[in-house]
């Protein structure tokens, strides 16, 4: 009995690869098939991402005739759902104008380097899409939480960074500064189901370890980032990612609705919901209103 249990349990663990549900949601009975129930928010969720990814195709044919340059920064919490809006941006772009930046810590030539050396020879060259998970904002919460920086490394960093996004946005890169937000209790969930499943292992870092023990100054280092660094030239985007799907989807849109390409859907469709994408003004205002009650921060 508990070897069908067992059984039982492994087939529920399964999951379909995205997209599969909505590829044979009009197939028929046959032999060979099962039939598995899926959710209707699931199925609209992979149609309206089909059609969002069409759009960015057509957003990267422009870029190619224009040499348009966008750089997106993506940042927030560990786990938050960086990595997985990543892969849904670029899944269907074309690779040699789609280009994904992960940096590992500076090596010992680089860290005898002006800071922000290493990433900008990683900057978009025209026609080109570059995706940085993660960026130089490292110095801005991760690193001095962590010790891995100086105060003054930090202060100066803070200082730093508009001028340098204003050199970038000049010079006519669209930049889009994407901070993932999620929630404690969430933030927990996806670190159990990493140490539960094989196939994330390879997200666990020590610092995720530290994650949850730390949120506190995370939430501080967050605050003081916004406060120094969101401008009108380069502002903050918050993208409440509690629930990864809507997460993906209104990062898309926040995206697409503000550029212009050719045969680009009416706006209404590329409207982001304004309960998942929030702006770096108003995130700042909720931060200033209850950072002395931290349990009712956002991530």
């Amino acid at each position: 009995m508990a070897k069908n249990n067992k059984k039982s349990d492994e087939k529920e663990q399964v999951k379909l690869l995205e997209g599969t549900a909505t590829r044979n949601s009009d197939a028929k009975k046959e032999n060979g098939r099962v039939a598995v129930w899926v959710k209707e928010s699931d199925l609209a969720y992979e149609a309206e991402l089909k059609i969002l990814q069409i759009e960015l195709m057509k957003l990267q044919q422009h870029m190619q005739q224009s040499g348009e340059r966008i750089l997106a920064i993506f940042e927030g919490r560990d786990a938050a759902g960086k990595g997985g809006t990543i892969q849904r941006i670029i899944s269907n772009l074309n690779p040699r104008n789609t280009r994904v930046v992960a940096l590992a810590k500076p090596n010992e030539t680089e860290q005898g380097q002006w800071y922000f050396q290493r990433y900008v020879s990683q900057l978009p060259r025209a026609g080109e899409f570059v995706l940085f998970d993660r960026s130089w904002y490292n110095r801005a919460m991760v690193e001095p939480v962590m010790g891995f920086c100086t105060d003054e490394q930090n202060k100066r960093f803070l200082k730093d960074a508009p001028m340098v996004e204003e050199l970038l946005v000049k010079d006519g890169i669209q930049l889009f500064k994407f901070y993932f937000s999620v929630s404690k209790e969430v933030q927990k969930e996806r670190f159990d189901s990493r140490k539960a499943d094989p196939l994330k292992q390879y997200k666990l870092s020590p610092v995720d370890n530290l994650a949850q023990e730390y949120w506190d100054q995370y939430s501080i280092r967050k605050f003081q980032m916004l406060s120094e660094t969101n401008r009108s030239i380069s502002p903050w985007t918050i993208v409440r990612s509690d629930n990864k799907k809507k997460a993906r989807i209104n990062c898309m849109k926040s995206v697409l609705s503000s550029m212009n390409y050719s045969e680009k859907m009416p706006d209404k469709h590329l409207t982001p919901d304004p309960k998942i994408i929030v702006s770096g003004i108003d995130e700042l205002q909720h931060m200033q209103k209850y950072l002395l009650s931290p349990e009712r921060l956002h991530g």
